[in-house]
């Protein structure tokens, strides 16, 4: 895979697309040629039939993502042209992330703070160390939040929590971000690749088709009412139905044997 920076990492393994923020002497902070690569490697998993699951990680042990890179805002964020151009970058790069319709999973590692917790909260499911740190600082910077970060930050946690987390900007550990449904699990430093690799490959065993039509139908059901699609779902499921992986199932059901999917 071509990229423009060697601060993002893309390799495939046994169906699982580790993507890697490779900034670990800024805490992975996310300058504008990370937001680029992003974008690059989830467009290339996306259409990669050998990856079934896609996994986010910082590099180095201190940080998931720590935000975005504030050193090269002088240069690339300094006037209202550049800030367009970073803005259009960066949300090319949100879009994938959003609309990746394999399982998402974000292994986080120390710190995961402001931009780095919007990106973790892209993930479908978020595996955290016992030592990992949460929070969104904006309120110490004075800078405006997104609507559509907010939106699926209350989706989690809840209104009441979520109005916490801005207002106080204070940072929380993997207990409290677990308890009130930030992450998923924690998991050992030593043991969290081992954790989130035998998750993923668990997925990764399971129908993709059905996989896709339940990720689908629950972001639908996170929209507002008037903007979900129900034809679409009706459709996907349909394609379930319909599917060679379907007749796979059933057959591998009554002949007591695990299946074998292709997502077709």
């Amino acid at each position: 895979m071509q990229l423009n920076t060697t601060k993002m990492l893309a390799e495939v393994e046994v169906g699982i697309g580790w993507v890697t923020f490779n900034n670990p002497e800024r805490r992975n902070a996310i300058s504008l040629e990370m937001w680029e690569g992003l974008a690059t490697i989830l467009e290339a998993f996306q259409a990669d039939d050998a990856v079934r699951v896609v996994v986010l990680q910082g590099a180095g042990n201190k940080a998931f993502v720590s935000g975005a890179d504030i050193s090269e805002f002088d240069t690339k964020r300094a006037s209202a042209e550049q800030k367009e151009t970073y803005a259009q970058v960066a949300a090319a790069a949100n879009r994938w992330l959003v609309k990746l319709d394999k399982p998402l999973l974000a292994m986080i590692q120390g710190f995961c703070i402001g931009g780095g917790l919007a990106t973790a909260l892209s993930a479908d499911i978020r595996f955290a160390t016992s030592d990992s740190t949460f929070g969104i600082p904006a309120a110490k910077l004075g800078l405006g939040y997104e609507y559509e970060g907010l939106k699926r930050l209350t989706g989690l946690v809840g209104p009441s929590r979520a109005k916490d987390i801005m207002f106080s900007a204070r940072f929380m550990g993997a207990e409290e971000a677990l308890q009130m449904g930030l992450i998923n699990r924690i998991c050992d430093r030593a043991s969290i690749r081992q954790e989130i690799t035998e998750y993923a490959q668990l997925i990764g065993r399971n129908a993709p088709l059905t996989i896709k039509a339940a990720k689908a139908a629950i972001n639908e059901v996170m929209k507002d009412p008037d903007r979900r699609d129900l034809d679409q779902i009706g459709n996907m499921i349909d394609e379930c139905f319909d599917s060679a992986d379907y007749k796979e199932g059933r057959r591998a059901f009554k002949e007591k044997r695990k299946p074998d999917f292709h997502g077709q």
